[in-house]
């Protein structure tokens, strides 16, 4: 939930158009253009129009919203910007659009002709379906649903990862050693950089860009004058290189090049901050007391901007699923309770019924369950029963790959092959060398083919680390044989 009113251009606008805004952005080096997404999935842009920014096909600025008719029912997912200035952004059906400065070809379509309205980023790019988009200065980068990176324009630091510093007129795939990886995101910025997150989200600045991997891997290259890449030193790289992390794993990133100032927000909460933050270069993340990136930006920002596409809920408009969400453990109007471990989970019969047929089952007149005001739970833990019941309102999982374990073995037993599959998820997020083999033993357990394959390939890639951990000697004497011999077989032992 986000109020635009913090941020000074939306006092332009009237409290009706106010009320029908569902996404913003804000950019601009002087934070005066706004893009805006209403109810009706209507496009408006308003503000300074420098180098078309706006995308309105004229040349003219404006204090009173255009509509984008080119983008009307597009169904925006993704939105960044570069401080050339050009905008890039992707749809719900994986398509980019660009336009706006493109002295560089920053938008991608081989030529150096400015965008004055939005058009389609084919090449390449039209064969993929596109989940996140960014901008640097004046390149720019596209994360495919497949996790290959994409990057064109500028690259005077390499930032575009081609291993030279010649510009790049279209949409090239990055390689080198990101060929074999698969990319969950990627961060770009100007005199600041962030580590990455789970979400796929992508942000970008001026020179430089970041990509995690979904072994929870970093890789960073391009511009490194304020010590942005993380590397401990300020030589810029031409290829990706490998960037080692602090410990905590990073949930969401947010950079902005007209701030300088990066940031980002771990799996434990913690947000952290570093770049060129108050005329100094903080080469290291820095732990704040903030609880979200936002506040990152409305304090050290200037001028004010957002360094995402914000979605924006009023209290006076709330959707069923926002409902829902409000509703869950909620002792006013629920009409049953939990009992895990000493502790209560208040829920809704008829909720529990329309999404699960394990409650369906449970729930008729002949069944005790039925007329009881409390049911208690002896075979799942508390963090695990509590974030199935949370999923059921929320259809989302907040969980450590650890409690994961515990809910894939839930989602096994109740038959909810979705949520098997979102654990499974969180788990390959999770992986690391010290519980690979935990999670290999687990997926074997719970028959999750997808999620074993992917453990054993970690495996197999860290064969040494994990063969020296505890959980690998600790395991079954069946499995640790079934695993050795398909290593064996995949040539792991031929050294």
């Amino acid at each position: 939930m986000v109020d635009v009113g913090k941020w000074p251009i939306f006092t332009l606008l009237s409290p009706q158009e106010i009320a029908s805004i569902r996404k913003a952005c804000v950019f601009g080096t002087a934070g005066n253009e706004a893009l805006y997404v209403t109810d009706n999935d209507e496009v408006f842009v308003f503000g300074l129009n420098y180098s078309n920014c706006l995308g309105t096909g004229d040349n003219q600025s404006t204090l009173v919203p255009k509509k984008l008719e080119a983008l009307c029912g597009k169904k925006i997912k993704s939105l960044s910007y570069g401080s050339a200035p050009h905008v890039l952004l992707s749809t719900e059906d994986g398509v980019v659009y660009a336009w706006g400065h493109n002295g560089y070809s920053q938008l991608g379509n081989g030529t150096t002709n400015q965008g004055i309205a939005p058009i389609q980023v084919c090449t390449n790019l039209l064969i993929k379906q596109v989940v996140e988009v960014a901008c640097g200065s004046h390149h720019s980068m596209a994360l495919a649903a497949d996790g290959e990176v994409f990057a064109w324009g500028y690259n005077n630091c390499g930032q575009v990862g081609s291993g030279s510093t010649a510009n790049q007129p279209t949409p090239r795939k990055v390689t080198n050693c990101l060929h074999i990886k698969k990319v969950v995101g990627i961060a770009c910025g100007q005199t600041s950089s962030m580590a990455v997150l789970d979400n796929g989200e992508i942000v970008c600045g001026y020179a430089h860009t970041l990509a995690l991997t979904d072994e929870g891997l970093l890789y960073a290259w391009g511009a490194n004058t304020y010590g942005q890449l993380g590397t401990g030193n300020k030589n810029n790289l031409l290829s990706p290189a490998l960037i080692m992390v602090e410990k905590e794993r990073v949930v969401e990133i947010a950079a902005c090049h007209s701030a300088h100032t990066s940031a980002a927000k771990t799996q434990g909460g913690h947000v952290y901050m570093w770049g060129q933050c108050r005329g100094q270069s903080v080469t290291q993340p820095h732990l704040t007391h903030f609880s979200c990136t936002d506040d990152v930006f409305a304090c050290f920002a200037t001028p004010a901007v957002t360094w995402r596409l914000l979605s924006v809920e009023h209290e006076d408009f709330l959707t069923v699923t926002e409902s829902l969400k409000q509703e869950f453990d909620s002792p006013e109007t629920a009409d049953l309770k939990f009992q895990i471990d000493g502790k209560y989970i208040h829920v809704h019969k008829a909720i529990l019924k329309i999404r699960c047929e394990h409650f369906r089952s449970m729930f008729h007149s002949y069944w005790n369950e039925d007329s009881e005001e409390v049911i208690e739970i002896d075979q799942f833990s508390y963090p695990v029963y509590r974030a199935f019941l949370q999923y059921l309102y929320t259809d989302a999982v907040d969980l450590p790959p650890e409690d994961a374990i515990g809910l894939l073995d839930l989602a096994t037993s109740y038959c909810e092959n979705r949520l098997k599959k979102l654990c499974q998820h969180i788990i390959k997020r999770g992986i690391t060398v010290e519980n690979a083999f935990s999670l290999f033993s687990a997926a074997v357990r719970y028959d999750a083919e997808d999620l074993e394959e992917f453990c054993f390939k970690f495996c197999i890639n860290h064969l040494t680390e994990v063969t020296q951990t505890a959980a690998f000697w600790q395991m079954d004497g069946p499995l640790l044989k079934e695993f050795i011999a398909k290593a064996s077989k995949c040539g792991a032992f031929k050294n």
